[in-house]
């Protein structure tokens, strides 16, 4: 079994200083560059990781990719190295040329959401009782399903935010950005049987929408906790998480009305091509029906 070669002495000197040079970045990061540029170092020993040439570090690249590492992780290795030569050109000075300019890393197969079927989540909304809990868990669960909310704008609504005359909900999603989202008639009727559940608990001039038994606003770690536990109550034989509501969503008005814009719309996504996705799940579920209730759908084995 052959053993690594050892680091040269340059190569040592020059992680040490782009150590000292991300001093300032949060230690996940600093931590996380510093090892991907010594898995490079290591790789390449006992050269100079300094003056690598763009062909080194393809055949690296390559090299890691056939030694089974994902596309996202060396795409996040290769941001590491990106920053070290940018550094050995601009502050060591030990070169004038970018050896990673132009690379690539290989793509991963998309991995598509997991979203419930129409059956699973219908089951999982109706939360049963008349109780503060029951109320709030159905109109919180009808609501994230009925709008297709994120996690942080379920959590982050205001009571102020939801017109139920109107049938529909202003949230602030990513980037600060604000939409409307129209809301089921289903959903409406869980929320106003909420309310007026949530008056009497509600803390002084809270202004959150889904609050906790002490009448402050549910933190994001709660409506996660709250919802793996619901899944198995209501009979479903998986973890559930809120952006699994997210994906149901999408994926059922995308199969009932075919407007992917209107969805992308919905969704608060800045290009269409995040909200491309579910047109896979669209196909998955048409293949299952296909080959559920087609008489030539079946293989020969």
């Amino acid at each position: 079994m052959a053993h690594a070669e050892p680091l040269s002495a340059a190569t040592l000197g020059q992680l040490d200083a782009f150590a000292r040079h991300l001093g300032a970045s949060p230690a996940t990061t600093r931590n996380a560059y510093v090892r991907d540029v010594a898995l490079l170092a290591a790789a390449t020993a006992p050269r100079d990781v300094g003056s690598l040439a763009r062909p080194d570090l393809a055949r690296t690249l390559a090299a890691m990719h056939a030694g089974g590492l994902s596309g996202r992780s060396l795409a996040r290795m290769l941001s590491a190295w990106r920053a070290f030569y940018r550094f050995a050109i601009g502050s060591l000075r030990s070169r004038d040329d970018d050896p990673t300019a132009g690379l690539r890393p290989p793509k991963s197969p998309r991995r598509l959401p997991d979203a419930l079927s129409p059956e699973e989540a219908a089951k999982l909304v109706a939360v049963g009782g008349d109780g503060f809990l029951a109320l709030r868990d159905r109109a919180l669960l009808e609501l994230a399903y009925s709008s297709g909310l994120r996690l942080a704008e379920i959590a982050g609504l205001d009571v102020d935010r939801v017109d139920l005359a109107a049938g529909e909900v202003r949230v602030t999603g990513k980037g600060a950005k604000e939409r409307i989202v129209p809301v089921g008639k289903a959903a409406r009727a869980a929320l106003r049987a909420w309310l007026a559940a949530r008056a009497p608990h509600v803390r002084e001039g809270e202004r959150a929408l889904f609050v906790g038994e002490r009448g402050a606003r549910l933190s994001h770690r709660a409506i996660q906790a709250r919802l793996a536990a619901l899944a198995p109550a209501q009979g479903l034989d998986r973890h559930v998480h809120p952006h699994m509501l997210r994906h149901s969503f999408a994926s059922h008005v995308l199969q009932s009305s075919g407007d992917l814009r209107a969805v992308q719309e919905m969704l608060g996504h800045a290009s269409i091509a995040s909200t491309q996705v579910y047109t896979h799940l669209d196909f998955q579920a048409l293949a299952k029906a296909y080959d559920a209730a087609h008489p030539r759908a079946r293989r020969r084995r």
